[in-house]
């Protein structure tokens, strides 16, 4: 099944469930969220954020504030709906919105020229897992997680915090707030079912926190143990 979407790049990866605040300046956008506050009461405000694979988020201008053709720009092929679910109009004309993450999606064709921004053909991505091989892997991941977790966070409560038992839900979760690399984001929005991005989430989780525990064990340089002290 394919549907039409107005499409947002953007320099990160969007997840489902997950929350996006935006600052809306650019033309094209406003003019996009303009669109979907247009639309009847029961219609989804939503709208496609797809990550940057080549090119920049600010699009060029003419004098007048109007996009300039972005030939350049270059997208992934996955992405995520966002749904409006804040607007704040500003005094200048720009907006400062909240967005949910909703569905992923793959891009089939984007139409550059019908509207002031992006639009383009999708097809929706389900999210099909096998509950048990699922369930034994989100095991799995949260143990992980909440390691990798002390390791980064000076607050030990923070790394206690309540995960889900969804494994979908957690999978999400554990892709957006990872310290990952976009590529590696990317990779893992992409993944066709639950209990693979699981599988790839244990094997990243697992090498990143080895190596946040090798830079915690850099033993002192030998020229500093064999310094004496410094008098006070």
């Amino acid at each position: 099944m394919t549907a039409r979407l107005p499409v947002f790049p953007l320099g990160t990866v969007l997840f489902p469930g997950l929350v996006l605040p935006l600052h809306i300046f650019e033309y094209r956008y406003r003019a996009l969220v303009r669109h979907l506050l247009a639309l009847p009461e029961q219609a989804p405000r939503e709208f496609g954020v797809v990550a940057i694979q080549a090119g920049w988020e600010v699009a060029p201008t003419a004098p007048d504030g109007r996009p300039l053709p972005d030939d350049d720009l270059t997208l992934h092929e996955v992405g995520c709906t966002a749904e409006l679910r804040q607007v704040t109009e500003l005094p200048d004309g720009g907006y400062d919105i909240v967005t949910v993450g909703r569905q992923r999606f793959r891009i089939d064709s984007i139409d550059r020229a019908s509207a002031p921004y992006l639009t383009a053909e999708v097809q929706w991505l389900p999210e099909p897992h096998s509950p048990d091989e699922a369930g034994e892997l989100s095991v799995q991941v949260t143990t992980v997680f909440r390691q990798y977790l002390g390791l980064i966070r000076a607050d030990p409560e923070e790394a206690s915090e309540q995960l889900p038992e969804d494994p979908t839900v957690l999978s999400h979760l554990v892709a957006a707030t990872a310290a990952l690399t976009l590529a590696d984001r990317q990779r893992l929005l992409a993944i066709d079912d639950t209990a693979a991005r699981l599988r790839a989430e244990l094997r990243l989780l697992t090498r990143e926190a080895a190596l946040l525990r090798q830079v915690r064990a850099v033993p002192v340089p030998l020229k500093e143990l064999a310094s004496p002290p410094t008098p006070n």
